[in-house]
């Protein structure tokens, strides 16, 4: 029963998400984490989510209505559609590769609609490579040597966290903790993988070396479910998003809420409030730290009257 709750949980987001595509404003935005300023990049009539900061500090990567576009950082010109050939279902778990050259995407593929990760190059290409062929499968980290990807994924009933060859190959099951295991990604040292799981009743943010061992408890917040670590460039910092206690499920991340999004030594502690925003799902799925490790990009909603 538990499984088929959880499964209801992300079926419940992922419809959330796709009714929420033209009732919302979205607004991309750039947080200084040090003076919590906070800078308006672009206003949409329409949902966008996710945003990625490329490395070289040129562009934002995000998706919207099942494409990928990359934005000028400084929000200048007009978003242009990344070429994904026949993939153009991709959801809000999509990741650039250290080098900025690659980009990863999730995407619910015709057959059976679930998700599935494929690979292809920043400027765009006709022919994305597949590299999951099990799914549902959410990508969410990229090795900082380019060679594996990290993931949640759902087999047997349970949702855990998975590694797979960035070129394709056998996938590694990380964690075996009963419900949702979610958002893997790596730090940029490359040793460790930081994530979310309920395991302890709310969602926390937790740590484990790359290869699944040593897992690591490193939020222990009994007032907010906290979600999709993402570690800062330069390694000293976690910033997360968090929920309100009692205002979801703690398996679930939906769109429309109050939310934080709370900053973290990497080495522990405790989280301090940076900015508070009506958001939720879509906001801050994958990293989206500026090169700089100052700066982080996200995207705040105001409901349509």
């Amino acid at each position: 029963m538990k499984h088929i709750l959880l499964f209801t949980a992300l079926l419940v987001s992922a419809l959330a998400g796709r009714a929420q595509q033209a009732e919302v404003t979205s607004v991309l935005e750039v947080l200084d984490v040090a003076t919590g300023q906070r800078t308006v990049v672009k206003e949409f009539p329409y949902l966008v989510e996710a945003p990625n900061w490329s490395p070289d500090g040129q562009w934002l990567v995000y998706n919207s209505g099942g494409r990928i576009y990359r934005l000028a950082a400084d929000g200048q010109g007009e978003p242009e559609a990344v070429n994904t050939g026949f993939v153009r279902r991709c959801n809000n778990d999509h990741v650039l590769s250290a080098d900025g050259r690659q980009l990863a995407v999730s995407h619910a593929t015709r057959e059976d609609g679930q998700s599935r990760i494929y690979t292809l190059p920043l400027e765009g290409t006709d022919s994305p490579r597949l590299v999951t062929p099990l799914a549902p499968s959410y990508l969410h980290g990229w090795s900082p040597d380019g060679q594996t990807l990290a993931y949640c994924a759902e087999r047997g009933g349970n949702f855990d966290v998975y590694t797979i060859p960035a070129a394709g190959g056998e996938e590694t099951r990380l964690t075996t903790a009963d419900d949702l295991d979610d958002g893997p990604e790596y730090s940029p040292c490359g040793r460790y993988i930081w994530f979310n799981s309920v395991r302890t009743g709310l969602m926390q943010v937790w740590r484990m070396k790359a290869d699944g061992s040593e897992q690591t408890q490193m939020t222990f917040d009994a007032d907010r479910n906290s979600w999709f670590p993402h570690v800062s460039p330069d390694g000293r910092q976690v910033i997360f998003i968090a929920y309100r206690k009692g205002d979801l499920r703690p398996n679930e991340h939906l769109p429309n809420k109050h939310v934080e999004l709370r900053l973290m030594p990497a080495t522990g502690g405790e989280p301090r409030t940076v900015a508070r925003l009506f958001g939720g799902q879509g906001t801050i799925n994958v990293n989206s730290w500026a090169p700089d490790s100052r700066r982080v990009a996200f995207v705040s909603y105001r409901l349509k009257p």
